[in-house]
Formats: C-alpha cells, sequence, structure tokens
C-alpha cells in the first residue's frame, strides 16, 4: 500500500494503472469504522485498484460545527486500509486539495440542498460536492463508493455526476449497523454511555416505520414518531418520508424514511427503505 500526500505522488502511484485496470475511489474523512470497511471492501470487488482518500474537508463544515475537534486517527486509519486491501492512500493537507485558498469557483448543489440535512446546515453539500468533484478530478476512477447511511449525500453526489456528465459510476453501499441496530458514525464515539443507549431509537424508530409500510404514509410516520417520543433524550430535528430522490413519497412503491436528531451534544442521522402500499402489492413486490 502508497501513501501519498500531494497531486504529483498520486500520479505517480496510478502511473498508466488507470488504462489497463478499473480503479475505484472510497473517499473518507478518516475516524474509519466498520462501516468505511464495508465500502472498500464493496470497492475492491467491483475493480482491481482501490483508492481511498483521507481528508477533513473545511468546506463541508459551518460555524459552531465540529471541524476542530473531528477526529483525526491517521495511524488508525491506515491500517484498517492496509487490511481491506487499498492499493493507494490518498491523504492530502488542506493546501494541497485548495491551494489557493477557499476556491473561487464551487459546485452548485441545487434545491434539494437546502433541504433535510441542508435546512440546518446551509453551505454544507456545497462543499461536499466541491471536493467530491476536485477528488474525482485528481483520481480519475471509474467508481466512487459512498453510504447510504448518509443517503441525502448520496443522492446529491449521484446528481452531480449525472448533470455534469462526469465520467465515473457512483456506487452505494448498504448501512454497517452495530448488533444493536444503531448505524455506525465517526461521531458516534462523541456519546456517552447513556446516551449511546438512547441513541438506538434511531434505528429502532425507522424499524417500526418500515414494518408498518403496507398500512401507508401516514401510518409509517406514526409508528416511528411513537418511538422517538418514547425516548425523551432523542431531541428530534426531522423525520421525513420522501421518494427514492428525495422528492415528494409515492403513496405506494419503494421510498426512504430519513431523521436526524441530537442526543445529548452530538448530532446523528439515518434512513432505511420503505415500501408503501397494500398488504398485497408489498407482498408481490417482497417476492418479486
Amino acid at each position: 500500500m502508497r501513501v501519498v500526500t500531494s497531486r504529483a505522488e498520486l500520479d505517480a502511484a496510478l502511473g498508466g494503472r488507470r488504462k489497463v485496470e478499473r480503479v475505484s475511489l472510497v473517499p473518507t474523512m478518516g475516524a474509519l469504522h466498520e462501516g468505511h470497511e464495508a465500502l472498500l471492501t464493496a470497492a475492491g470487488q467491483a475493480s482491481e485498484v482501490v483508492v481511498a482518500s483521507i481528508f477533513v474537508n473545511p468546506l463541508q463544515f459551518g460555524p459552531g460545527e465540529d471541524l476542530a475537534a473531528y477526529p483525526r486517527t491517521l495511524a488508525a486509519d491506515l491500517e484498517r486500509c492496509a487490511a481491506n486491501g487499498v492499493e493507494v492512500v490518498f491523504a492530502p493537507d488542506v493546501g494541497t486539495v485548495y491551494p489557493g485558498g477557499e476556491p473561487q469557483v464551487s459546485v452548485d448543489p441545487g434545491p434539494l440542498a437546502a433541504e433535510l440535512e441542508g435546512a440546518s446546515r446551509p453551505g454544507h453539500f456545497r462543499g461536499v460536492l466541491t471536493v467530491v468533484v476536485k477528488l474525482l478530478g485528481l483520481v480519475r476512477p471509474d467508481l466512487a463508493a459512498f453510504g447510504t447511511k448518509d443517503y441525502q449525500q448520496l443522492t446529491l453526489v449521484r446528481r452531480c455526476v449525472n448533470d455534469l456528465c462526469l465520467p465515473v459510476r457512483i456506487l452505494g453501499v448498504e448501512t454497517v449497523r452495530a448488533v444493536d441496530g444503531l448505524a455506525l458514525s465517526s461521531r458516534n464515539r462523541y456519546l456517552s454511555d447513556s446516551e449511546r443507549r438512547a441513541a438506538v431509537a434511531l434505528s429502532r424508530a425507522l424499524a417500526s416505520g418500515r414494518r408498518i409500510g403496507a398500512a401507508g404514509r401516514e401510518a409509517v410516520l406514526a409508528a416511528a414518531t411513537a418511538v422517538l417520543r418514547a425516548t425523551p433524550e432523542v431531541h428530534l430535528d426531522y423525520l421525513e418520508l420522501r421518494g427514492l430522490d428525495l422528492g415528494a413519497a409515492p403513496a405506494t412503491g419503494e421510498a426512504r424514511l430519513l431523521v436526524a436528531a441530537r442526543v445529548g451534544s452530538t448530532r446523528l442521522i439515518d434512513n432505511t427503505a420503505v415500501v408503501l402500499g397494500s398488504e398485497d402489492e408489498t407482498t408481490k413486490r417482497m417476492v418479486t
């Protein structure tokens, strides 16, 4: 495994391999866990060369967010990368990614970026898409892997790649969960033991809504809301049922149930797939 920090080193590490082998990119901000390992595994199954980037992107942090406190665990991250078949780790500093300071040209993420996560984190997705496009340009991969836990991010990355005609396939990888159902996240380490126990309400709420999908949209939201209300330590930001493209949820068919909440001082997000419709329709979809 080669660890590179500059653009020139990245080009040298990949050399002519882009011409003869499929290259995949797994963009991360470090503090890697089993969820990231699932991304690396999926990328390795789809390509011959896996590149992992480790870069804490300042553009996606707003005022008062945890940029300075965000965990930086490079040595442990490199061990995980090596154990999961990564060929190249790109670990640049801010000056390498943004050599002229904050870029004058950035990626406008469109109206969806002002909803859900974007409603409480203005500018977040502009920063995300800007760095993603820069990393795609630097690595020039055939595919890039992102987790479905950050479903809005995945949706916006796919839209960006499609709208800008970027020659890369976006691979969505399912959320990895702890035994109790909590979605794995680098921010889970901020939770105290009692907060960690309370945070499981998010995944339980989603599961409750998913199970009742056949009963329709209102029933899904009511079931999930009841679970969250029973856990006063969870301070809800939003609970929404949307279509797969994060537009309005359909009356029947596939949808996405999304939640964001604070537990203590830690903000957590999660989501799940839901199939809406009658029990006969749902059973038919499960069979086919």
